[in-house]
C-alpha cells in the first residue's frame, strides 16, 4: 500500500508541476509578444541607450564605394556623327567612412545630425589604379554648350572662340583621381569669374570633389522615444520639408527616411522609402523575396520599374521631366542646369533604344540591379547594394564648333555601387540581442505549454489505470471448468504448491 501511495503523490505532484507549466505557457503566449515588440523599440529608437544607436551614429561595417568608368574608344568618329562606342573600366574601390556629428536632440522628439563622409582607394580591391586614363566627355563643354543652344549667334561664336583659346574640346584624356576629386580648369576659372554662382565648384571640377570629407545636408528625424508611429521618418532636410527642383509638389515631397534605418516590425507589403540629396528626390523601393544573411532572416527589396519611368509610363513622374526615353531621370534642375541624368547601370529596366545607342553596354539584372536585406523585425539593413550611373545628354550645338556633328544621344560617363554588410562583432551581438533572445522566448512558451499539458495528464493516466486494477481485483480470477485447478495453485494469491494428500 506504501507503493501506492508514493505513486499517487508522485502523480499529483506531476500534475501540479504540468499546472504550473501551463499556466506559465499561458501567461508567455500572451505576455511574450508584447515584450519582444518592447525589446525591439528600445533598441532600434534613435536614444544614446538603445543597442542601435552607435551603428546608427558611426555605420560599423565595411562600407565601399566602387566606380566604373565608360571609356570613350572613338572620340573623333562621335564628332563626325558615328554611334559612341564605350568600355567598361574598373572597378575603382574607395573604403566609405561615415559618421555623424552635431548630433542634437529636440524638443519635438527629432534629433538634427550631419553625416560627414570621407573616402579611401582600396588598390588591392581595384581593377587599375587611380593614375589610369579615361577618355570622358568635356562635361563643362557640352554641357555650356547645351545651355548655350537658345542664344544669339554672337554669343555661341564668342563661346567658340573662347574654348579654343582655352584649348577646350568635346572629349577629354583624365586620370581617375582627376575626374572623381577634381581638376583645375582654366574654364572653371573663366566660369567663376564672369558667371559666379552658376557651378558649385570653386577650385576644381570632379564628380566626387563635392562628396569627399563633406556631408550631404543637414537631416532632421524623428527618435521614435515619444512616438513610434514616426520613428526614423525625415522631419527637414537643410530646414526644408520639401525641395524646389521639380515640378509638382508631390515630386518635391521628403519622403521616408535618410536611408540607413526604418521603422520595425516590416511585412511583404511594407516599402523603403528615403530621401537621397545626391539624387535631389525621394526614391521607393519594393519588396521582392525573404531571404537569410548570416542566420539572420531578411526581406529584399528592390527598385519598382517605375523608379525611374517616364511621365508617359508612370504620370506620378510627370514633374521630373523634360523627361527623355523612360529609364532614366533627368537631373539638370539640380546639377547646375547641365543636362545629366540618372538611371540604372547600362540603362538597366531602361527603354533598350538608350543601349542600343551607344556600343558596348550590356545591362542584365544580375551586375545592375540595386537591392537592400533588412531585418524585418528591427528594421535595419543586414546587407546592401546600390547601383546608380550618371549619364550626359548631348549633341551637336548649331554655332559652336567643339561639338562637331555629334548625334543627340544619352552617353554614360560612369557607375557606381556603394555597398555594405553587417559582420563580425557587431552582427553577433545583433543577432543574440534581436533574433536569438526573442526567438527563445517565442518558442519558450510553447515549449512550456506542452510539456504543461502532457505533465498534466500524469495523473488522470495513473487514476484511469488504478480504477482498472481495482475493478480486475473485485471480479476475481477467473474459474476454468472441471474439478482440477492447476492456475489456481499456481496464482500467488493461492496456497503454496506442493504434495496433495
Amino acid at each position: 500500500m506504501g507503493g501506492r501511495a508514493r505513486a499517487r503523490r508522485a502523480a499529483a505532484g506531476l500534475g501540479v508541476v504540468g499546472l504550473l507549466c501551463a499556466v506559465v505557457g499561458a501567461v508567455l503566449i500572451a505576455a511574450v509578444p508584447p515584450l519582444i515588440r518592447q525589446m525591439v523599440l528600445k533598441n532600434v529608437r534613435i536614444d544614446p541607450n538603445s543597442l542601435s544607436f552607435n551603428m546608427w551614429k558611426e555605420i560599423p561595417a565595411p562600407f565601399y564605394l566602387s566606380v566604373y568608368f565608360f571609356d570613350v574608344v572613338n572620340p573623333n568618329e562621335i564628332l563626325k556623327g558615328e554611334k559612341p562606342q564605350v568600355r567598361e573600366r574598373g572597378p575603382y574601390v574607395y573604403r566609405e567612412f561615415r559618421h555623424k556629428k552635431n548630433i542634437t536632440f529636440n524638443d519635438n522628439d527629432t534629433v538634427s545630425f550631419l553625416e560627414h563622409r570621407s573616402f579611401q582607394f582600396q588598390p588591392d580591391k581595384s581593377r587599375g589604379s587611380e593614375s589610369d586614363y579615361i577618355v570622358i566627355p568635356n562635361i563643362l563643354v557640352l554641357a555650356a554648350s547645351f545651355m548655350m543652344e537658345h542664344r544669339p549667334m554672337s554669343l555661341k561664336l564668342i563661346m567658340t572662340l573662347a574654348f579654343s583659346a582655352l584649348g577646350q574640346r568635346a572629349f577629354m584624356n583624365r586620370t581617375v583621381g582627376e575626374i572623381m576629386w577634381g581638376y583645375e580648369d582654366p574654364l572653371m576659372n573663366l566660369i567663376n569669374k564672369y558667371l559666379p554662382g552658376v557651378f558649385p565648384f570653386k577650385d576644381k571640377f570632379g564628380l566626387f570633389a563635392e562628396m569627399n570629407d563633406s556631408d550631404s545636408g543637414v537631416f532632421t528625424v524623428f527618435t521614435g522615444v515619444k512616438d513610434f508611429s514616426r520613428i526614423h521618418l525625415v522631419d527637414k532636410w537643410n530646414g526644408l520639408s520639401k525641395v524646389n527642383f521639380w515640378h509638382s509638389d508631390q515630386c518635391n515631397m521628403i519622403n521616408g527616411t535618410s536611408g540607413q534605418m526604418w521603422a520595425p516590425f516590416m511585412t511583404p507589403e511594407s516599402s523603403l522609402e528615403f530621401y537621397s540629396p545626391e539624387a535631389c528626390r525621394s526614391m521607393k523601393l519594393i519588396y521582392q523575396k525573404p531571404g537569410v544573411f548570416g542566420g539572420i532572416p531578411t526581406y529584399r527589396f528592390v527598385a519598382p520599374k517605375t523608379l525611374f519611368a517616364n511621365g508617359s509610363m508612370y504620370p506620378p513622374n510627370e514633374g521630373f521631366c523634360p523627361c527623355l526615353d523612360s529609364g532614366i531621370q533627368n537631373v539638370s534642375t539640380c546639377r547646375f542646369g547641365a543636362p545629366l541624368f540618372l538611371s540604372h547601370p547600362h540603362f538597366y529596366n531602361a527603354d533598350p533604344v538608350l543601349a542600343e545607342a551607344v556600343l558596348g553596354l550590356h545591362p542584365n539584372e544580375e551586375e545592375h540591379a540595386l537591392f537592400l536585406d533588412i531585418h524585418p523585425v528591427t528594421g535595419i539593413p543586414m546587407n546592401c547594394s546600390v547601383k546608380l550611373q550618371l549619364s550626359l545628354y548631348m549633341k551637336a550645338i548649331r554655332g559652336i564648333g567643339q561639338t562637331g556633328k555629334i548625334e543627340p544621344v544619352v552617353l554614360p560617363l560612369m557607375w557606381f555601387g556603394e555597398s555594405g554588410a553587417m559582420e563580425g562583432e557587431t552582427l553577433s551581438t545583433f543577432y543574440t540581442q534581436l533574433v536569438l533572445l526573442p526567438n527563445v522566448l517565442q518558442y519558450a512558451q510553447y515549449v512550456l505549454l506542452a510539456l504543461g499539458c502532457v505533465l498534466l495528464l500524469a495523473p488522470v493516466i495513473y487514476q484511469v489505470r488504478s480504477q482498472g486494477r481495482r475493478q480486475s481485483l473485485a471480479a476475481g480470477p477467473e474459474q476454468p471448468a472441471g474439478p482440477h485447478t492447476p492456475l489456481l495453485q499456481d496464482s500467488p494469491c493461492g496456497p503454496p504448491a506442493g504434495p496433495t494428500a
